[in-house]
């Protein structure tokens, strides 16, 4: 319950922070976005990797749908906002990096990393924290709020021995004598790391000693000092035929290593990224702040979330939108009993209670309007292949039946979930379907 509370009013300082934000951008028309003025009520949600880029590459039904989502003057037609799982750069990078892919202009303020949700975490931002991942890592934390950060590498230099996997980094003849640090209070996990051995050797150590490295390692210090992790992709698709080792394999290993080790399981603070409840509570109001510099008048009723992974994108969207259904009907039960009048039996929330990991602290933005419902669309040009899997016709089958559960251990398997609300083969398809639902010319 603390957490919630700290998370609540995280998100206060946020949505306050991003409202001053905005009424500052559109004092300098220079550094906001211009958009095309009309009424509607939806907005757009998009994955990069496997739906717009496979690497470095775009795909190439991507440039002609974002043609189709400016007019001639190059603003957007409809609100969008980029929600992606990767979190080894700025927005302003991968803002301008999607502007020169796509050949149209893209603000930091429309792309959401998978870290973003951090911002509302503030009870961590005076800690010291241990961040790993790579990139500017150390920049990015402290873009986040954290203001005492250390960095693997910081880490390393301090304790010598500690790093010796590699042969070839490890000290010769004399060893250097160990600087110390103070008391690591918390681990941050960005994204996967380049030397994973590395990262792997020193997160274990930190939490095995209560943020004391130097010290001997103890099961006395469990539960361990509070990890967070952002991105929990075990697959993303790059140039390869097949895809890459994501997070959540980095992830996969750190909690076997741990609980190999002490016998324990890991635990998380937050888990954050797609397909976490919170990170798309956090895209919304990104969608919301687009529509206003719109100068549209009526609230987003419907978003579209379109991706390339059934079980990050797809299945992300669809726990949204039964995070929405629920907690209208919450809602409406609430105005009902207040009133003094009796409960509609369809009122009633009778889904299965989300666990605090799917929720990531989501339970602590609802008491704004939320949109009507969030619907899922997939794409065949990434993780998902028509060629190498199909989707369960039977939603009932179990995992340990049919499938591989692909999703982070904290997760439940919902078969359902998975299911998307539509399935196109590409981009430029999605959007031309969007258009079609809501009755829109993308001409």
């Amino acid at each position: 319950m603390q957490r919630v509370r700290y998370l609540k009013t995280g998100w206060q300082l946020l949505k306050s922070s991003y409202e001053g934000a905005a009424k500052q951008a559109n004092t300098q028309s220079s550094a906001s976005r211009c958009y095309s003025h009309a009424s509607s009520s939806f907005g757009l949600l998009f994955d990069i990797d496997g739906v717009l880029v496979r690497g470095k590459t775009p795909i190439p039904a991507a440039k002609q749908c974002f043609k189709n989502l400016v007019d001639r003057s190059g603003k957007y037609k409809v609100p969008v906002v980029f929600v992606t799982n990767a979190g080894n750069c700025m927005r302003q990078t991968k803002a301008e990096h999607l502007s020169h892919l796509l050949e149209v202009e893209v603000s930091p303020d429309q792309v959401m990393l998978s870290h973003s949700p951090l911002r509302m975490f503030t009870q961590f931002h005076k800690m010291r924290v241990l961040v790993s991942g790579q990139g500017p890592v150390e920049e990015v934390a402290h873009n986040l709020g954290f203001q005492d950060v250390v960095t693997i590498d910081v880490l390393r230099e301090a304790y010598p021995v500690l790093d010796v996997v590699d042969h070839n980094r490890r000290p010769k003849d004399v060893v250097p004598p160990t600087k110390g640090l103070r008391p690591i209070d918390a681990v941050v996990l960005f994204g996967e790391p380049i030397r994973w051995e590395t990262n792997l050797q020193l997160i274990v150590d930190v939490l095995l000693t209560g943020g004391n490295p130097g010290s001997t390692w103890s099961s006395a210090h469990y539960p361990h000092i509070p990890v967070l992790a952002c991105n929990m992709d075990l697959l993303w698709m790059a140039e390869a035929w097949n895809p890459r080792f994501g997070h959540g394999m980095f992830l996969v290993c750190l909690e076997s290593l741990y609980k190999k080790v002490t016998g324990y399981e890991l635990k998380y603070e937050a888990l954050i990224g797609k397909p976490s409840v919170v990170t798309y509570n956090y895209a919304e109001l990104l969608i919301r702040q687009q529509a206003e510099r719109l100068g549209w008048t009526t609230p987003v009723k419907r978003v579209y979330a379109i991706g390339d992974n059934p079980m990050a994108d797809i299945y992300g969207a669809n726990l949204y939108n039964r995070y929405l259904q629920s907690s209208r009907r919450t809602k409406a039960q609430m105005q009902a009993q207040s009133a003094g009048g009796s409960v509609d039996p369809s009122a009633v929330d009778d889904t299965p209670k989300m666990t605090s990991a799917e929720l990531g602290g989501a339970s602590g933005v609802a008491e704004r309007d939320l949109p009507e419902g969030c619907s899922s669309i997939l794409v065949c040009t990434g993780v998902y292949s028509k060629d190498q899997q199909e989707l369960l016709s039977d939603p009932t089958q179990t995992v340990t039946e049919q499938r591989i559960f692909h999703g982070h251990r904290d997760f439940r398997f919902d078969p359902s979930l998975t299911q998307p609300s539509f399935m196109v083969h590409d981009v430029k398809e999605a959007v031309e379907l969007v258009f079609k639902q809501e009755g829109w010319p993308l001409q």
